[in-house]
């Protein structure tokens, strides 16, 4: 039923990626006998895409259980940008920032859903944190708030890593390339929500071997996502597939091999990666 659904979108030569309403879609990145393909998520079934979603992608003549194929990070950007203390449980006893925040996570930290996170042997203090992610559909630069808005693509969960000891702690860096920029430190996933409008009916959430850890609503973000796009596109030029890591709520704590860390949130799915070490 689900994929008869995804194929008549092609057949009434409806772009595949244009939602209406409160239509959400969910879109993957996947792949199949060592090739990697986008595809829109129907139920159990990928109608494969001839490309990504915001670069024209149409139904391929090809569909896949969900069951028989590995699923990746769901996009390919040019960059990661993260904003920092955005929540205000977040930050504690620090005074709020009065504009987003923003550092850089080398592409090369990502991770895909249900591989590991692997923490590097000399790390004592490694912490998940769960975050809502932008994903870019447009090229932005020096755009208003709407324009911003309307160059987002869509939304995926994150897991925005970070060594605290390497962060602000003893061993403290002048910049947080390994703290938050170690191989695998950015697990995003699974699905990219085309047409989700983060609100006050949306939760994020982390599970630490099935224990809540965070827990808030999204509307609780002190910077909202065209305000972070709309801010970031004065000075860096946003091309379609590039994300941005919003922030994380609550309190964190360390992880440690064997676990397993689950990030969640209303209307996306879940990203659910376990732990080791190197």
């Amino acid at each position: 039923m689900a994929l008869a659904a995804a194929s008549s979108l092609a057949a009434q030569n409806r772009p595949i990626a244009e939602v209406k309403g409160n239509e959400v879609k969910h879109f993957v990145r996947f792949e199949r006998g060592g090739r990697a393909a986008y595809g829109l998520l129907a139920g159990e079934f990928i109608t494969e895409l001839t490309a990504a979603p915001w670069a024209g992608g149409v139904a391929a003549g090809r569909s896949h259980n969900i069951s028989a194929v590995k699923l990746l990070y769901p996009c390919e950007p040019s960059k990661v940008l993260a904003v920092g203390l955005n929540y205000k449980s977040h930050i504690g006893n620090r005074p709020a920032p009065t504009r987003p925040e923003f550092f850089f996570k080398p592409i090369t930290c990502l991770q895909n859903p249900g591989d590991p996170i692997i923490i590097p042997k000399d790390s004592k203090n490694t912490h998940y944190e769960a975050e809502l992610v932008i994903v870019i559909g447009k090229k932005l630069k020096n755009v208003s708030r709407a324009e911003a808005e309307a160059g987002i693509f869509g939304y995926t969960c994150g897991n925005d890593v970070s060594e605290r000891d390497w962060q602000n702690g003893a061993d403290k860096d002048l910049q947080w390339w390994r703290a938050k920029g170690a191989d695998t430190y950015g697990p995003m996933g699974p699905v990219i929500a085309a047409g989700f409008k983060p609100g006050p009916k949306m939760q994020i959430s982390s599970r630490l071997n099935g224990e809540v850890k965070q827990k808030q609503v999204l509307s609780d973000l002190l910077f909202d996502c065209p305000a972070i796009v709309e801010f970031a596109a004065r000075y860096v030029t946003l091309v379609p597939g590039d994300v941005i890591f919003t922030g994380t709520p609550g309190s964190t704590s360390a992880m440690k091999p064997g676990d397993t860390i689950e990030i969640e949130i209303t209307g996306i799915g879940t990203l659910k990666n376990p732990v080791t070490m190197a």
